[in-house]
């Protein structure tokens, strides 16, 4: 039986996927074909790697006897849930940026808030488009700009590139 939502909240639901499977003595793949459903998606949200979609929650909710949006209201739990843990970090997803950017300091003591500026321009320096586009989300457009704003590298080709591409300064 399918645990109240209230009391899962945040969970990913694959988790709950799986050990309802487990419970039940089924394999993913016998849900999929249950389904009517590829067995590399299923298998991907038991191991929280894929989301639900609506679609497949009905389908989920009528072969568990639950609500059809069960799953649904579960996925965005997890969403809101991974949201805001996102929001509160005082670091960058870190597997988006290249560690030997830093090569000059340790990667894992950084302190994203006090060397702002510095990670700013080092990133438009060398970095690629993933951890540019991940400096700006995690700082905002507005810092990045602030941070770039009287900023000259004559050296580095890229770093004049970048401001432009991102649009931090007009040509």
């Amino acid at each position: 039986m399918l645990p109240e939502l209230s009391k899962i909240k945040g969970i990913h639901p694959g988790a709950i996927l799986k050990r309802e499977l487990k419970s039940r003595g089924l394999k993913s793949k016998e849900l999929a074909n249950l389904l009517d459903e590829h067995a590399q998606t299923i298998s991907s949200i038991v191991n929280e790697k894929r989301g639900i979609n609506p679609s497949l929650s009905i389908k989920l909710g009528r072969q568990f006897g639950a609500e059809q949006d069960y799953f649904m209201l579960l996925q965005a739990s997890y969403d809101v849930e991974k949201t805001i843990e996102a929001k509160q970090s005082n670091t960058p997803d870190l597997s988006k940026i290249r560690a030997a950017l830093f090569w000059d300091t340790d990667f894992k003591k950084i302190d994203w808030q006090k060397k702002q500026k510095a990670v700013i321009k080092r990133i438009f320096e060398c970095g690629n488009d993933v951890e540019i586009n991940e400096i700006i989300s995690f700082y905002g457009i507005l810092v990045v700009k602030n941070a770039l704003k009287n900023s000259n590298n004559d050296f580095l080709p890229a770093f004049k590139h970048n401001l432009v591409r991102f649009k931090i300064i007009n040509k």
